[in-house]
């Protein structure tokens, strides 16, 4: 199994897309990594996120030697309700539905925490949760895979990882 964290840095009118690829949920350590830097991008849109970032994850996702078989973003797939896409939901969509696309959101955005299609997931000690969606995978399968990632913090591992790549903190391999 492979599986493709996602991570996007912005700086001014560029961006560095990232990906870490694991052989399972609980990795530790990436099996390889991936950077794409897109020279310009388009202009934050409020309400309208993914037409910013949707370009960047794919263009990273490009070149990777072959699909992952899912994919975990930073932020969410679905937005308090199946029928308000999120960038997950954009994403999984342009990838034919083939491969699953989970989200992890640090933040909630108004009606998260009563939402159907959103789950906390509390890890370590944290008080703060993380907010699961996903798409092509059961709900709660995705929070399962988020509960067991390595690391004993609120933010899995593997997930500061691709933070830290997209923002050139760390090199790729």
């Amino acid at each position: 199994m492979t599986i493709a964290f996602l991570d996007v840095h912005y700086e001014g009118e560029a961006a560095r897309a990232a990906c870490v690829l694991v052989e399972s949920w609980e990795a530790d350590a990436p099996s390889a990594t991936f950077v794409q830097d897109i020279e310009a991008v388009e202009p934050y849109e409020p309400g309208s996120f993914y037409r910013r970032e949707l370009p960047c994850l794919v263009s990273v996702l490009r070149l990777l030697p072959s699909a992952p078989d899912a994919v975990v973003i930073d932020g969410y797939v679905w937005l308090a309700s199946l029928d308000r896409a999120g960038l997950g939901a954009w994403l999984y969509e342009s990838l034919c539905r083939a491969t699953p696309v989970v989200g992890i959101a640090k933040t909630a955005f108004a009606g998260a925490e009563s939402s159907d299609c959103v789950t906390q997931v509390f890890r370590g000690s944290s008080r703060h949760p993380l907010f699961v969606t996903a798409a092509g995978m059961e709900l709660e399968a995705a929070a399962r895979h988020v509960r067991a990632m390595a690391g004993k913090h609120r933010i899995p591992e593997i997930v500061r990882t691709a933070d830290q790549l997209s923002r050139g903190k760390v090199s790729s391999a």
